[in-house]
């Protein structure tokens, strides 16, 4: 038996026929070809499922797809464009936060809702924010690094994302 649902994903609106059981990481990766979430420990605890979920993060393994019904879900491919990345993207790469890069959408993800909730935090503000989310290459640091990059700029992002329909 499936059930109906309708998600917004990325801005477009998407109904779908999910088994009650199915979990929002596979209707992203295999019902809608977004496979930017990374599947990993399939209990919410490394955090490369990460999602935003009507604008807060969350683990997608562990969240059902029926659970997402009627709501707004952002996932990694929906941050910057072919050609023009997010300014998150590019900090990334331009810091050397991205190695392996299983992690590294989650912690994208889990840094936006970071930066929009708090334009401007502190080292122990970002720690804590992404300390859900497990890396196993980098350390840390080139991801906080990252992360602080956009701190003072955290209000021209919000506001430009929104202006850019972001």
């Amino acid at each position: 038996m499936k059930t109906a649902i309708t998600i917004t994903v990325n801005g477009e609106r998407h109904s779908l026929e999910v088994k009650p059981n199915s979990t929002l990481v596979d209707v992203l990766r295999d019902q809608l070809g977004l496979r930017g979430t990374k599947k990993g420990c399939g209990e919410g605890k490394c955090g490369s499922c990460t999602v935003l979920l009507d604008g807060l993060p969350v683990s997608s393994c562990i969240l059902l797809a029926v659970q997402a019904d009627g709501r707004e879900v952002v996932t990694i491919e929906g941050l910057g464009e072919r050609g023009r990345p997010h300014p998150l993207q590019k900090a990334f790469v331009e810091r050397g936060a991205v190695q392996c890069g299983y992690c590294t959408p989650g912690m994208i993800v889990t840094a936006k809702a970071l930066l929009e909730s708090n334009p401007s935090p502190d080292e122990r503000i970002v720690r804590k924010a992404i300390a859900g989310n497990l890396c196993r290459c980098t350390g840390y640091t080139k991801i906080v690094d990252a992360i602080l990059s956009l701190a003072d700029r955290g209000s021209e992002l919000v506001k430009r994302e929104k202006e850019d329909g972001s």
